[in-house]
């Protein structure tokens, strides 16, 4: 059967990653601790190509994409060219996807520090290592090497890191999350003219260069191209943490899907990359639910036309399934998918929402048939995104179909709200190269 060959495929790639990535697991825990206490800016020249940039020379200032306050346009800034610290490294953006998250701290509904960049799911070019980085690191990641990188950026050292939940990575949320910084306390963004501090909203990747730690890392190979690998670090990323860390899919697993955009969309592959039997499609819009069965869904379930809860518990012969992931962040689509599971099964919560938004739970039917509700926010960087890079150079999943919408920096501010609008089908990337 066909769940054999990918899950034969995904056990060789899970094989291979391990090894890859075994001698880094604690490559830097030490270093992170060691940084500069000051950020220095470039002298050279700013009239040099991009692509010309070396530590020694380059451009001295870059471009990003800034947000200033709640549903107010995004604007590009100039800004000081950025530098890593110890175990960090300054990548060349080369393409950016635009997601859901960043929308929410766009429209005011999560609470992020302002003014910052956004964007965090990145492809790009290795072009400085921080001072004092580990040997190990600028070895894996010499000048030139081609990168992908993860939203969740794990610091390698933490009470979590330490276990291998880099999902959980403690300084990445204390930091990053809770004040739009890196480890140190400090952000790598400061306005060209002003010197004024920016935000980063985990790398600030919708810029011409961010700076990353090295563990939210991973090298790209020259087979996959830059633009749709930039969705490997969040899109894909969180899809996988869902499928692989909270539901535990099995081949034979029944699935169904609630929300089906950039992130959901992503599921549906990586559901049919683990062999599940049946894959249900849950949307509002049609063409989404269209294309919903070209990336697995063997069933679509338009819920403004019908109950989605009733119509999974009728192709499932009545059980629900044995997985529902809950992909939109809405009240109501949490509800449906803790009503869609089967007695003794998973309701995955992958979608973000509003701050003050509360989910309501069956708490008798929770108890007496032992229902599970899990959150999952992401992948593991340090195991997970070499396994997304050799399912996507080997096929099993297309990235050429999840990415629906190529765009420039400039029109970064309209694609988030298209977005906001639904207008977009998969996801969109903002090519920086």
């Amino acid at each position: 059967m066909a769940f054999n060959r990918w899950s034969s495929v995904i056990r060789k790639a899970i094989s291979s990653s391990s090894r890859e990535n075994r001698s880094m697991g604690a490559a830097a825990s030490c270093g992170w601790r060691r940084a500069l206490s000051q950020n220095t800016v470039s002298s050279a020249s700013s009239s040099p190509s991009m692509s010309s940039y070396h530590v020694s020379g380059g451009p001295s200032y870059m471009r990003g994409v800034v947000f200033w306050e709640p549903n107010k346009p995004l604007t590009i800034e100039e800004f000081q060219m950025p530098r890593p610290k110890a175990n960090e490294v300054l990548i060349r953006t080369k393409a950016c996807g635009v997601c859901h998250s960043d929308l929410h701290v766009i429209k005011g509904e999560l609470p992020f520090s302002s003014p910052c960049v956004v964007g965090h799911e990145i492809t790009g070019e290795v072009v400085e290592h921080g001072p004092l980085t580990d040997r190990r690191i600028i070895e894996r990641y010499p000048v030139g090497a081609q990168v992908v990188g993860a939203f969740i950026m794990p610091c390698g050292n933490c009470f979590f890191c330490t276990k291998g939940q880099d999902d959980l990575c403690e300084s990445f949320f204390a930091y990053n999350r809770a004040k739009g910084t890196l480890y140190d306390g400090e952000t790598r963004l400061f306005l060209r003219n002003s010197g004024k501090p920016v935000y980063m909203y985990s790398m600030g990747g919708l810029a011409d260069y961010c700076v990353v730690p090295a563990h939210g890392l991973c090298v790209l190979p020259h087979s996959l191209p830059y633009t749709e690998s930039a969705i490997l670090g969040c899109a894909v990323f969180t899809a996988y943490g869902a499928m692989a860390h909270a539901a535990e899919v099995r081949p034979g697993d029944t699935v169904a899907v609630i929300g089906i955009g950039g992130v959901g969309s992503s599921c549906l592959q990586i559901a049919r990359a683990f062999g599940a039997s049946e894959i249900i499609a849950v949307d509002v819009q049609d063409d989404k639910l269209q294309k919903a069965k070209i990336l697995g869904a063997t069933h679509a379930i338009n819920a403004r036309n019908e109950d989605a809860v009733e119509k999974i518990r009728e192709i499932t012969g009545g059980m629900g399934v044995d997985v529902a992931v809950e992909a939109l962040g809405k009240p109501q689509t949490f509800l449906q998918c803790t009503q869609s599971v089967r007695d003794g099964g998973k309701a995955v919560m992958i979608g973000l929402t509003d701050a003050r938004a509360r989910g309501e739970v069956d708490i008798n039917r929770l108890v007496r048939r032992q229902v599970k509700i899990i959150g999952s926010y992401g992948g593991r960087a340090r195991q997970d995104l070499p396994k997304l890079v050799k399912l996507a150079e080997s096929g099993i999943f297309n990235l050429s179909a999840a990415v629906s919408r190529k765009c420039k920096l400039e029109d970064a501010n309209q694609a988030y709200q298209d977005l906001n609008q639904g207008k977009i089908l998969g996801r969109a990337v903002v090519e920086i190269m």
